[in-house]
């Protein structure tokens, strides 16, 4: 199997898998209880808190462990109840579902937007917040490139353990010390009445061990070198050997382990299940959208092309690919465009 749908989510490392099992049998203990074991526990969620803060340069008092990102853009949106919301289009559902429900038009503002997007990689430019707040849904960008929230100014942003080759259901919140916050989950004295419920104390000693494989292998400078030179191979082969076919990624200014691209007379979901039964393991997007029919609002605010979104295809990679997956997918892909671009409606009309 090709898996090239690291965006989604990372598998989870093996250093992760043993540092969990080997927490299950000795850090089973309630992280919030006074005796020993609750605070052997209650070390290592700290020792996590210390590290991130460490990654992103904050204080380890401004870390809020979550769920996962969407729990923590909620927890922002929520924040803001009835104040103006200003997000960009292209953020994650989490940050414009939310939006709607909360958005309002009291002062003041709370602008949302990902450095980094999810569906095209693009880095995207934060907007100067002036006397008021900034968010930014980060969890594509920890461990691909640095981060500095103090250098980008921000009040708030967004982790997730599994898109590092940590376990799913752990995420975190970066709070700006004095910046405004409401907890979206309470009845709990956890994580300084901030966010309640028994600490996902196994979860977050994965996400641990995630965040030390970032610091001891430098992994962006990884993605900078390696990965990025295997993604451009790849934008190159398929814009040369694949009439048709068209980069959504700007190559010169994003994540450099995602590239979406889109194929003339080709659905992105039939691309995607032609390259599945191949083994070579893709997504049309945000898996948070899997199943929508409508074209990708990432793309639609790109390009405005309807048809571009429908017929887009993300390759998101991770540390582990190498050459010879690219070889593998393009010994595959060229004949599946084909295939579905001579049965296409739109290769149909074009031909009258």
């Amino acid at each position: 199997m090709i898996y090239l749908d690291n965006a989604a989510t990372v598998p989870m490392l093996p250093s992760v898998l043993k540092s969990m099992h080997e927490a299950e049998k000795k850090l089973y203990a309630n992280a919030s209880a006074l005796h020993t074991p609750g605070h052997l526990a209650r070390n290592k969620i700290e020792e996590c808190r210390e590290l991130l803060a460490k990654l992103i340069n904050c204080s380890p008092d401004e870390i809020i462990f979550t769920s996962g990102a969407s729990e923590s853009n909620n927890t922002v949106i929520r924040t803001f109840e009835g104040h103006k919301i200003v997000a960009s289009p292209m953020e994650h559902h989490s940050i414009l579902e939310a939006a709607k429900i909360y958005r309002g038009d009291k002062l003041p503002i709370l602008y949302s937007f990902m450095l980094a997007n999810n569906e095209i990689g693009d880095l995207l430019s934060l907007p100067e917040k002036g006397e008021d707040f900034l968010h930014s849904d980060l969890t594509q960008v920890l461990g691909k490139i640095p981060i500095d929230v103090k250098a980008l100014d921000l009040d708030y942003a967004t982790f997730s353990a599994h898109k590092i080759g940590g376990p799913i259901g752990v995420g975190a919140l970066y709070v700006r010390n004095g910046a405004p916050f409401k907890p979206l989950i309470i009845g709990g004295n956890q994580e300084k009445k901030r966010r309640g419920g028994t600490y996902n104390t196994i979860g977050i000693i994965g996400f641990l061990q995630a965040l030390k494989n970032i610091v001891d292998n430098d992994t962006p400078s990884i993605y900078a070198t390696k990965v990025l030179k295997l993604r451009n191979k790849l934008a190159e082969r398929i814009i040369a050997e694949i009439p048709g076919s068209s980069l959504n990624t700007d190559l010169n200014n994003s994540l450099p382990n995602i590239l979406n691209v889109s194929f003339e007379g080709a659905e992105g979901e039939s691309i995607q299940l032609y390259l599945d039964a191949e083994g070579v393991i893709v997504s049309t997007g945000s898996a948070c959208a899997a199943g929508d029919a409508k074209p990708s609002h990432v793309l639609m605010a790109k390009s405005g092309d309807a048809e571009v979104a429908h017929s887009s295809i993300r390759f998101s990679f991770g540390l582990d690919n190498d050459s010879e997956d690219i070889d593998y997918v393009m010994g595959v892909l060229p004949g599946i465009i084909r295939r579905l671009q001579g049965i296409s409606t739109i290769s149909r009309r074009d031909s009258f």
